[in-house]
C-alpha cells in the first residue's frame, strides 16, 4: 500500500457563503467563534489531547504551557548555539526545547537561553547537505521517505519492511549511506495520496474530488496542491462557486492557493466538529519537533499528536514531495489540503499519510509559511 493525500473534505480554515441565510441555514456569526479572551486550552482542546496523547488534564495544560515557552525560545537557542548548531526538538519528559551542538564551548550559552543541550556529531547544516545529496537520488517505490533526525544526528531514511530485500531498494540505501550519516527505519506502509469521490459534509469540490480548506488568507485559502490543478474551479458545499485555483504545485511540493469571490469570504477559523471550539488562528510560529499538534477535518474531524519530523521528503507514487512535516496524528480520505494547528498558531496543510483514525498511522502536512512565501500571501488573522 502506498502512502496516500487525503482528498474529499478535511481540516479547514471555514469560509462562511453569504448566501446561506437565503438557502434557511443560519449564518455563522462572532457568537460562533472564541473570543479573545476565551482561553486558548478549552476543554475540547484538552480533552482530544487526553484521548489522543493519553494525559490527563493537568498534563496537558502543563504541556501546552511548555510547548509555548519552547516554540518562543527556539530563535535565540538556536543563534546560541551559532555555526555548531544541530537541530532542535521539545522533549515532552522534560517539559523543555533541546538544542544539539556540536561544540562543548557552546553549551553554556545554550543552556543560558533555557534550553537543554546535547552534543552531537553533525550540524544542521551537515545533516541538511547530506539530505539534498539523497534528494537527488531515483527512489524506488519501496522507500517511503526520508528526513534529517536532530535526535538521531542523522538523516533518517523509511523502508517498507517488505521490500527490504529488493535489489534496488537496497541499491538507494547504499548510495544514501555514502551521502552522509544514515539511519534506516522499517515502516508497515509506503505513502499515498488520500483520494475519495464526492460525499456530504463541509468541503470544496474540484471535478469529483472533495477536499478541506486549510487557511483563509486575505483573499482566499490554501490547501493541497493534489487537489487540483492551476485554473481548476472550485465549488462549495452547496454546488456554488467559490473560485479558482490561483496555483497548484504537485509533486516536489503539496500547496495550492483558490481565491475567493462570489459571495464568500474568509474568517480566521479552524472548525473544532463539537470535540472543541472552533480555533481562531493568531500566527504562524513554527512548532518544534516533538511539540503536541492537532488536526481538523470534515471526514474525521478533530485529532492530536506530535510533530514526528521535519524536512521530510515523502515518495508518494505520483512523485516524491519535499520539505514535509510528519506527524502522529490519524487522518483519512477526505481529509487533504485541511488545517494543521499548534494552539492558536497555523502550521501547515494536510498532504497525505497512511493508515487511518481507528488502527492510528502517520500523516503529513506542507508548512503554512512556504505556501505564504511561495505565492505571497497573507495568513488571515484574529
Amino acid at each position: 500500500m502506498r502512502h496516500t493525500t487525503m482528498v474529499r473534505t478535511g481540516l479547514s480554515a471555514l469560509l462562511i457563503i453569504g448566501t446561506w441565510a437565503t438557502a434557511g441555514i443560519s449564518q455563522a456569526s462572532a457568537a460562533d467563534s472564541p473570543s479573545k479572551s476565551e482561553p486558548k486550552a478549552s476543554a475540547g482542546l484538552l480533552a482530544a489531547m487526553q484521548k489522543d496523547l493519553g494525559l490527563t488534564k493537568r498534563q496537558a495544560e502543563a504541556r501546552l504551557t511548555a510547548e509555548t515557552k519552547a516554540t518562543a525560545l527556539q530563535g535565540a537557542a538556536k543563534g546560541a548555539a551559532g555555526a555548531s548548531f544541530g537541530g532542535s526538538w521539545f522533549d515532552a519528559g522534560s517539559g523543555k526545547l533541546t538544542v544539539a551542538v556540536t561544540d562543548g564551548a557552546k553549551v553554556a550559552s545554550v543552556r543560558a537561553t533555557g534550553a537543554d543541550v546535547r552534543l552531537v556529531d553533525h550540524t544542521a547544516r551537515q545533516l541538511d547537505a547530506a539530505k539534498a545529496r539523497i534528494d537527488a537520488l531515483d527512489a524506488p517505490s519501496g522507500v517511503s521517505s526520508w528526513h534529517v533526525d536532530p535526535r538521531a544526528n542523522s538523516v533518517v531514511v523509511g523502508v517498507v519492511a517488505s521490500e527490504q530485500g529488493d535489489n534496488d531498494v537496497r541499491a538507494f540505501v547504499a548510495k544514501a549511506r555514502k551521502a552522509g550519516p544514515v539511519t534506516v527505519k522499517h515502516t508497515s506502509e509506503a505513502p499515498q495520496t488520500f483520494a475519495a469521490g464526492t460525499v456530504g459534509g463541509d468541503p470544496y469540490y474540484t471535478g469529483n474530488v472533495r477536499c478541506s480548506i486549510g487557511f483563509s488568507v486575505h483573499g482566499g485559502f490554501v490547501t493541497a496542491g493534489h487537489c487540483g490543478q492551476t485554473g481548476g474551479a472550485v465549488r462549495g458545499w452547496d454546488g456554488s462557486a467559490i473560485g479558482n485555483f490561483q496555483g497548484s504545485s504537485f509533486p516536489e511540493n503539496d500547496y495550492a492557493w483558490v481565491n475567493v469571490g462570489s459571495g464568500w469570504w474568509t474568517v480566521p477559523v479552524v472548525l473544532g466538529w463539537g470535540t472543541t471550539s472552533d480555533r481562531l488562528v493568531r500566527g504562524s510560529n513554527e512548532a518544534p519537533i516533538g511539540a503536541s499538534i492537532c488536526r481538523s477535518g470534515s471526514t474525521t474531524h478533530w485529532h492530536c499528536g506530535n510533530v514526528l519530523a521535519k524536512n521530510e521528503t515523502v515518495n508518494y507514487s505520483q512523485g516524491a514531495v519535499r520539505q514535509m512535516t510528519k506527524t502522529s496524528v490519524c487522518a483519512e480520505g477526505g481529509d487533504s489540503g485541511g488545517s494543521f494547528i499548534s494552539g492558536d498558531q497555523a502550521q501547515g496543510v494536510t498532504s497525505g499519510g497512511w493508515g487511518n483514525c481507528s488502527s492510528g498511522g502517520e500523516t503529513w502536512y506542507q508548512p503554512i509559511n512556504e505556501i505564504l512565501n511561495r505565492y505571497g500571501l497573507t495568513l488571515h488573522t484574529a
